[in-house]
């Protein structure tokens, strides 16, 4: 019964899951209209999900990855080079776009997110699951105040699920949602003051 649980939370937070999420959130509370708002949700998953998932899937199909959801430490690094590019030309085309703010911050969080651990990658497999979860609840409580630190109990719920199903050790789910935290208050954060 606990694998289930954490097999469940593990899906229901999945990083790509809660990238559209965010990515959604921060299109709706940025903008001034529903339609203006769903076309930036349109154009940010374009340039960030859609072609991290359609790489993916093709490196497995390919023999390159184990499984769409790989475990392997050393397979991560294709899945790292390839979510930086990505997140560099969002950069770039959302700028160039005009997008809000809070959306170019969003994808410059993760360009320095998916640097720091494709480093840290090389040595230490550092939960993906928990640092979406960490930067999140951090994002939540920039726009929303303490209020939304209710959504914190995500975090250990999820280091609890990744060290449940044998895939992260309590040092590496710890870590990747304590970094990732940290990331969001360096560099998300002052776009939101500005």
């Amino acid at each position: 019964m606990k694998k289930r649980i954490a097999s469940l939370t593990s899906v229901v937070l999945h990083p790509l899951l809660l990238m559209f999420a965010m990515l959604s959130l921060l299109s709706f509370a940025s903008t001034a209209n529903t339609m203006e708002a769903i076309k930036w949700v349109l154009i940010s998953v374009g340039l960030s999900i859609i072609p991290i998932m359609l790489s993916i899937v093709y490196l497995v199909r390919s023999g390159r990855l184990d499984s769409v959801f790989t475990i392997v430490r050393q397979q991560r690094t294709r899945v790292y080079l390839l979510a930086g590019g990505f997140a560099i030309a969002g950069c770039a085309i959302l700028s160039y776009l005009g997008a809000p703010s809070v959306l170019i911050a969003a994808f410059a969080a993760g360009l320095s997110t998916t640097i720091i651990f494709m480093f840290i990658n090389l040595r230490w497999k550092i939960s993906l699951h928990t640092a979406l979860v960490g930067a999140s609840v951090t994002v939540l409580v920039i726009l929303y105040g303490w209020l939304a630190l209710i959504t914190a109990m995500l975090v250990p719920l999820t280091v609890w699920s990744r060290v449940e199903l044998n895939h992260h050790s309590l040092a590496q789910g710890s870590g990747g949602a304590l970094l990732a935290s940290l990331i969001v208050l360096t560099v998300f954060y002052p776009f939101v003051l500005a």
